[in-house]
């Protein structure tokens, strides 16, 4: 940090430490990336870790990159079977946000939404509260505006692991 690098390397740099202290050096690393700016290439064999951290991710097999994309690319459209498999049970909660699951809103719908919710939150954040309730959620973009509405069944399907690429 004292030389101010352009790129950081960092090779599974939290890997040993216990679960708990793993977490809140996870939340530093955040903090300091979202204050400092810098492009780290960050390697991990945690996939869980790789999406909270990463904005991108790099899927490497025999030493060779087979994939690079987001979170959401990766899960959505695996280039080969090792990245359709690699990514089977992740939880799709963690990674596909509420823009994602909404669909768009009727015009008919705008008065009768429950909670407002921004476009980059995560499913898991809100799952609990879209099956446990009646209401639909409205989804709003960084301005505050509406552009979608999600409903319990689009959560489900979430949930269960029944999404389709074409449902996005």
């Amino acid at each position: 940090l004292a030389v101010e690098p352009d790129i950081w390397f960092l090779d599974e740099p939290f890997s040993a430490l216990d679960p708990l202290i793993r977490r809140e050096m996870q939340d530093e690393f955040l903090r300091l990336q979202d204050i400092l700016k810098k492009t780290i290439v960050f390697i991990t064999h945690d996939f869980d870790e790789a999406i909270r951290l990463a904005d991108r991710i790099a899927i490497m097999k025999d030493g060779a990159v087979i994939q690079i994309g987001t979170p959401e690319d990766l899960i959505i459209n695996p280039a080969t079977e090792y990245v359709a498999e690699f990514t089977r049970d992740v939880s799709r909660a963690k990674v596909f946000s509420a823009r994602m699951v909404m669909r768009p809103l009727a015009p008919d719908e705008k008065g009768s939404l429950g909670e407002l919710l921004k476009h980059d939150v995560k499913v898991q954040e809100f799952a609990d509260q879209a099956v446990n309730s009646e209401d639909r959620i409205g989804v709003t973009d960084d301005a505050g505006s509406i552009i979608g509405v999600i409903d319990r069944q689009s959560v489900l399907n979430v949930l269960v692991g029944r999404e389709s690429a074409g449902s996005y």
